[in-house]
């Protein structure tokens, strides 16, 4: 089974959310549909901007713990190493 570290972005340089999971299209699904009230859900935190996989939960957990602890620019920096047009990635992982 893969774990997942993902962002999520409201719109380039808008807000973001980090977060982990082991089944990112339904995860990030719900954020789409604001399936739950949350952060993401308030303020329309929906494009799947960038993602880590791993192959153990630990790993997963660990490094969600270390990213939320970056600065703001850190994290838009790793975004956009990967990612620098902010492109919604959603539809390429649920192919």
């Amino acid at each position: 089974m893969s774990y997942y570290v993902y962002i999520i972005a409201s719109r380039k340089d808008g807000a973001i959310y980090l977060g982990v999971t082991n089944d990112i299209v339904r995860r990030i699904y719900e954020h789409r549909t604001k399936a739950a009230p949350s952060f993401a859900s308030r303020y329309n935190i929906t494009r799947l901007v960038w993602f880590e996989i791993y192959d153990d939960p630990t790993s997963a957990i660990s490094r969600e713990k270390e990213l939320k602890k970056w600065k703001r620019s850190w994290k838009v920096q790793l975004i956009e190493e990967q990612n620098p047009e902010w492109v919604d990635l959603y539809d390429t992982i649920c192919n």
